[in-house]
């Protein structure tokens, strides 16, 4: 029964792609978003088999952000404004499609050989209000901040936290963190964020007491600074921020508050009007008649 601390739990859907499962709990029919956050997906842990890989093929996104945060192993990302980056443990990569752009993620040729690892996550910013159609970029961070006090590291991923605050960039009020707890670890989640959640990757944890359930996004009521704490050991992922007062509609990778922008999308993507990716030219996912993500007739 939900109650005290937690104001709703999202079981995700699962989606079996051969080698590893992406579990995907937003959007969800219970919740669209978690403050900008409108798309989560966790993946893995997995080992791939030897000499195979992840290939996501070219594929467009327009009026969001992208954040892909690892665990374990590397993707290489590229994409249409010119961008060559190797996604590892630590990094947050930050790709902001505004009008939009085109990539691609694919396993590096030197993690194929033995078999690649495969454990992390990868969510969507909404842009907010009168930024949805800003220029296309890209960001690599590296350098962020880290909390470490009663059996808890925290590292601050995007937003303000603890007292320190990440340097990549924001849009809209947003918190992201990663956090371990040792066998006996604590920490307060301690933010004036609108919305909050809380997903278990690894291990168990409690937030005042009550279990959150592994791979599971838990919400959060607003306002108080619950106790999240693990007595064997737990990896949590905290994520949230400002609530949007502009619905927000997704279809496949396209998210807009205006649903004739998605429409153009889809017919510009169709028509082969989306720039192209420096040297991952060749391929391309097609646009589904039925994506499995969709919020909108």
């Amino acid at each position: 029964m939900i109650g005290g601390p937690i104001e709703a739990t999202i079981t995700p859907t699962n989606h079996d792609l051969g080698d590893f499962e992406v579990r995907r709990a937003l959007p969800s029919k219970q919740r669209r978003m978690v403050g900008p956050f409108i798309f989560v997906d966790e993946f893995g842990p997995a080992h791939l088999p030897p000499g195979g890989g992840m290939d996501v093929r070219p594929h467009p996104h327009i009026n969001l952000a992208t954040v892909t945060w690892l665990f374990e192993g590397a993707i290489d990302h590229r994409d249409s404004i010119g961008t060559f980056s190797t996604i590892r443990p630590g990094t947050v990569n930050l790709m902001t499609a505004g009008s939009g752009i085109v990539h691609s993620e694919r396993s590096p040729p030197s993690e194929r050989k033995g078999g690649p690892r495969m454990f992390g996550m990868q969510t969507w910013l909404a842009l907010p209000d009168g930024r949805e159609e800003i220029d296309p970029a890209f960001e690599a961070v590296e350098d962020l901040p880290v909390i470490e006090d009663a059996g808890a590291r925290a590292i601050i991923i995007m937003g303000d936290l603890w007292g320190e605050r990440a340097s990549t960039t924001t849009y809209a009020d947003t918190i992201y963190a990663e956090i371990v707890l040792a066998p006996g670890g604590q920490l307060p989640i301690e933010t004036p964020a609108d919305e909050r959640a809380l997903m278990v990757v690894d291990g168990e944890a409690r937030i005042d007491g009550e279990e959150l359930p592994l791979y599971t996004l838990v919400v959060l009521r607003p306002g108080d600074a619950p106790l999240l704490r693990s007595e064997k050991g737990a990896r949590v992922m905290l994520l949230g921020g400002e609530s949007f007062a502009t619905k927000r509609h997704v279809f496949w990778n396209f998210v807009s508050s205006d649903r004739e922008r998605i429409n153009q999308a889809k017919e510009d993507w169709r028509e082969g009007r989306f720039p192209k990716v420096p040297g991952d030219d060749q391929e391309w996912i097609p646009l589904p008649d039925k994506p499995k993500t969709v919020t909108y007739p």
